[in-house]
């Protein structure tokens, strides 16, 4: 009775069942793993949120496939103040990065069609590919006083089912940016081979040293290459209940225009995205520097405490770290993931497991950096001692 597309297991793993045991009995919890800014007492200026969602212009219908176009002026406007010029044209509304990759899925891929993805990179890749039959392959990013991407890697994971590269950028959960030699490699690397780019930077503008890498939707050197940008208010906003974000399409002329084109239909299909949400983006999307001073902050001075606890606990190392709201730990590779994840929950602290993330061997555990100082500082205190 029911597709092949969605045939997932979806019995518990061990975690998951320990985790639902112990929530079950009452017990005390230090969620590291909490990744939702609106339940991490950050303050946001409700008045100016609300107000922006009482637009009477909201109560009229006037659909636009791309989105609205007061909302990709605002979108524009964002870029801008990157120094990345975006034509209005170019960008594509959705109610979600999720919705973003669907979308660009659906326009690059046949089914069976492959898709390369970092590893380690955020695990719902697989079930967003899955809906769309779509392969995922991996390409390795590897770890040497700093991640990078394995090139001779990924060229070699490149077949003629290949239609684009992703790349996380920074990536999640390592941190890390993708520097512009990589941009210039990879871009050559997909020039090459007809490959288009998708590039996720949602955490972009959370650099921990205060700069602003560049973005993927700025049109950068030669060679040009088909590129799909995508971001949200989910990430950049702190305001993930809003559900918009959005597509950039750059790249050689002809082919921006088609995919445009092509995208237009795609998103006039669904017509997804909330009026009242789109009249608001330029309001929300101005409350993003107050959101981000304040989750910066909060970033770092649980990253200066994580470090100040390590130094007392040498089992534990943590890796470099350059921008989004995670950090990777490197513990003792004796025991599984899970194992040490659920012996660490037995202590009351819950963590993510490397596995989650794809990480190729034992011994990582992915912790969030968002929770309010004197809760995580707790966390790490009882991790630590295990």
């Amino acid at each position: 009775m029911f597709a092949d597309r969605t045939n997932w297991n979806l019995a518990p793993n061990r975690l998951s069942e320990a985790l639902a045991r112990h929530r079950a009995a009452g017990k005390p919890l230090i969620d590291l793993t909490v990744s939702n800014p609106t339940e991490c007492g950050f303050v946001y200026d409700e008045q100016a949120i609300l107000d922006a969602l009482r637009n009477p212009a909201a109560l009229k219908y006037e659909p636009d496939p791309k989105g609205l176009l007061v909302a990709r002026q605002a979108i524009a406007r964002y870029y801008a103040e990157r120094g990345v010029n975006v034509a209005t044209d170019d960008i594509v509304v959705t109610t979600s990065t999720s919705e973003a990759y669907s979308f660009v899925f659906r326009l690059l891929c046949n089914p069976a069609d492959e898709v390369l993805v970092p590893a380690p990179s955020y695990p719902l890749f697989g079930f967003l590919a899955d809906i769309q039959d779509v392969k995922l392959v991996h390409y390795p990013l590897i770890y040497d006083h700093g991640w990078q991407i394995d090139f001779h890697s990924l060229e070699q994971a490149v077949t003629p089912r290949t239609r684009a590269v992703i790349v996380v950028h920074p990536n999640n959960p390592t941190g890390h940016f993708t520097k512009g030699h990589e941009i210039a490699k990879l871009k050559e690397i997909c020039a090459s081979k007809e490959l288009a780019i998708i590039a996720d930077e949602v955490f972009l503008d959370f650099a921990m040293d205060g700069s602003r890498p560049e973005s993927f939707a700025a049109s950068a050197g030669i060679p040009d290459v088909l590129t799909f940008a995508m971001s949200g208010i989910s990430k950049i906003a702190g305001l993930p209940q809003m559900k918009v974000a959005w597509i950039v399409v750059d790249g050689p002329e002809r082919l921006k225009t088609n995919a445009v084109g092509r995208l237009e239909v795609i998103a006039d299909t669904y017509l997804s995205v909330n009026t009242a949400a789109q009249m608001a983006l330029p309001a929300l999307l101005g409350q993003r520097h107050a959101f981000q001073r304040q989750m910066l902050d909060r970033v770092r001075a649980n990253l200066n405490e994580l470090d100040r606890q390590l130094s007392k606990h040498p089992t534990f190392s943590r890796l470099g770290v350059e921008g989004g709201w995670y950090s990777v730990l490197r513990g003792p590779a004796t025991d599984s993931d899970d194992d040490l994840a659920i012996n660490l929950l037995h202590q009351g602290v819950s963590v993510h497991p490397g596995g989650y993330y794809d990480f190729a061997a034992n011994g990582y555990l992915v912790l969030s950096l968002i929770l309010p100082g004197h809760t995580f500082f707790g966390g790490i205190s009882t991790l630590l001692v295990l």
